[in-house]
This record gives C-alpha cells, structure tokens and sequence, in this order.
C-alpha cells in the first residue's frame, strides 16, 4: 500500500475545509478551556472519518493522522471533556471503518517527543504524550499492534549514544501497554545520530520495538549499507508487514542547492518496486494524497 500523512490537500480546499488539525494558542485554551477543546476535538474526528471516506474511494488504505487530532491532550485526560461520551462514539465509528475497510492507520508525534531525553520533564511529558496516541487507538478499538504504529525517533544522542539507547529502552518498558505495544522508531537524516542498524541493535534487541526503514534519511545515516541492505535490516526487526517512508530530495527536484539536502520534494518521481512489494509505503511527499494518486493511476 501507498499512503501520505496529516493533511489531504483536495478536501482541505473545500468550503468549509475538511481537516482533523483544529487547535488553538494556549492563551485560548487558557481563556475558553475544556468546552472549546471538546468542539475542536469533535470536529476533527468527525473530519477524520470524512478524510478516511475520500481515501477508500480513492483506493487508499494507509494514513498517517495528525497529532492534533485532540489538542493540547497533554493538559488534560480525555475523559474530562464534556463531550466525552460522543468524541468516544465519534472514535468508534473511526475504528469500524478502519476495520471494515483494512486501512493501517497509523501516528507520528511531533518532534517535541523525545522519550531518551535527559530532561525528566521532557521525558515525562513525551511519555504521557504516547499514552495519549495510545489512547486514541484504543478508543478506536484497533489491535495493539504496531501495524497501528505510533512511529517516534530517539531524537539525540545527548554525548552517549549506548546510554541514550538504554535510557530509550527503559522508558518504554515504563510505558502503558496501549502505547508501547504499538510503538516504532526511525532512523535519522542525520549523521550524528541513529543509523537502522544501530536502532535494530540497541533498540529492537533489548525492547522489541520495530524499526522504520526511512529510505531518504537512510543516506544520511547509511553507514556503508545498500539501500536494499538498510530496509533488510528494518524488515527483520518486524513481526508484520513493515512500514516504509519514502520521499525525495527537493533540491534534486528544483535544481536549487541553497535547500537543505533533508528537505522533502513536492512529488515523489520513483518509488522502488521492489520496496512497494516487501512493505506499506508511506510517501512524504508535500503534494500529500496527490502524490500518492499520482503513482496508482499512473501503474
């Protein structure tokens, strides 16, 4: 399967626009509280389901949701909200549609989640902010699986690349079962830090959390390995079908070396058929789910 993350452009050009991102600035939140959130929240799955709707009909069956689906979860628990009862029906009716439909559904928290940081606050809110994906999924009534994958990086080797792996493995043996029964990890688009190997090692070895193959970070962090080696190696930290993400360099697109090297093209022109056929792609790509149109309805 292809698939793309958060927004789908078409519908959110539509009026009024379809999107499950709805937040708001903390001055908000602090002035109008959970009432608002639960409005917000509502609105968003209810958009969710509208996205999920277009994609089937479209031939789609892999997404990656937003992480604002609830905003600002981690000042509240879900069930504080006023709404609570439908957001929970609401999550529901997402989950048999998945099911029904066999859509992976997965999640991706920002960058701000970084579980290995030496920061307890940092930690302590990045785990709590697991919990809440978690959550999600199981209110969706979706397996604990990480075919649902809360897909997260270590983030930073913090001057001890064997002790943040370990620190990493410990916090997710910390972890609600709903969060770390699903969770995954990627290599990076940086040299510095984690390489597929390294996490198939230090990570899935000791936690058993699976690896993300990231076919573009990989030649950043490739350390001598063939891109068929790298996603080999990811592949065999899976118990099920692996996930894959796939973009290409903007630079190499436009011609304009003044982009970052890491910087995702508007399209993806190649996606390898050797990778679609061992995986579930996910094509990070800016055009979203016209990138993905543009490879099923060219094949």
């Amino acid at each position: 399967m292809l698939g793309y993350a958060a927004m789908n452009r078409t519908l959110r050009e539509e009026s009024p626009p379809v999107r499950c991102n709805r937040s708001m600035q903390e001055a908000t939140f602090e002035e109008r509280g959970l009432s608002y959130v639960s409005e917000l929240a509502l609105q968003n799955v209810r958009d969710l389901l509208s996205i999920l709707r277009w994609n089937v009909r479209h031939g789609i069956f892999f997404y990656r949701c937003t992480s604002k689906l609830l905003p600002w979860n981690l000042r509240y628990e879900v069930e504080e909200l006023p709404q609570y009862d439908e957001l929970a029906d609401r999550l529901a009716e997402v989950g048999a549609f998945v099911r029904e439909n066999g859509i992976r559904l997965t999640f991706h928290p920002n960058y701000y989640c970084k579980l290995a940081s030496t920061s307890e606050d940092t930690a302590r809110r990045s785990a709590r902010d697991l919990a809440n994906h978690g959550r999600w999924l199981d209110l969706m009534e979706l397996p604990r699986t990480p075919y649902h994958a809360i897909n997260v990086h270590v983030g930073a080797t913090y001057g001890d690349r064997e002790a943040t792996l370990a620190r990493f493995c410990e916090r997710v043996d910390d972890l609600p079962t709903r969060a770390a029964d699903r969770l995954v990890v990627e290599n990076d688009d940086d040299e510095g830090l984690y390489a597929v190997g390294e996490l198939a090692d230090g990570v899935t070895n000791e936690c058993g959390v699976p690896v993300t193959f990231d076919y573009h970070h990989h030649k950043f962090t490739h350390r001598g390995a063939t891109y068929r080696e790298g996603f080999a190696r990811a592949r065999e930290t899976w118990d099920e079908r692996p996930v894959v993400h796939l973009s290409e360099a903007e630079r190499l697109h436009t011609g304009d070396t003044s982009v970052r090297p890491q910087s995702h093209a508007t399209y993806v022109e190649t996606v390898p058929d050797w990778l679609r056929a061992a995986a579930d792609v996910m094509l990070e790509a800016d055009a979203k789910e016209r990138a993905v149109l543009y490879h099923t309805l060219t094949r």
